[in-house]
């Protein structure tokens, strides 16, 4: 393929040309800096969105757990409480403490007697 020689010409229209044309590049690169600084700052915004969203589902899942549990020992603490009380009552009843009594200390009521029986199967 010849080569072609083509000479420029310095007019002043080629210069208004010229410049127009590189005012036209500048343009253009300032625009890709523009788009490649948004879209940087739109990556960064996007991850710390992402990570602070990610550690708030973790955060959530936790403190789920965390209820979960705490509700079971609600639940536990209730119950004891509801068997305090019944004991409460019970022990307010005489009858049932002279019951324990007799059973735990071994009191015996007036002309009673008390055979202990060991718990052991015997060998025989």
């Amino acid at each position: 393929m010849p080569k072609k020689n083509v000479t420029r010409l310095d007019s002043n229209y080629m210069q208004q040309y010229d410049a127009y044309m590189e005012r036209k590049q500048r343009k253009k690169q300032r625009l890709i800096r523009r788009l490649v600084l948004f879209s940087i700052i739109t990556v960064i915004a996007i991850g710390s969105m992402a990570t602070f969203h990610i550690k708030q589902r973790v955060l959530q899942a936790e403190k789920s757990e965390e209820y979960h549990h705490m509700e079971e020992k609600l639940a536990s603490l209730e119950q004891k409480e509801k068997n305090y009380k019944e004991e409460i009552e019970l022990l307010n009843d005489e009858e049932y403490v002279l019951e324990i009594a007799r059973t735990n200390y071994f009191f015996s009521k007036k002309g009673e007697l008390i055979f202990k029986i060991p718990d052991e199967e015997p060998s025989y």
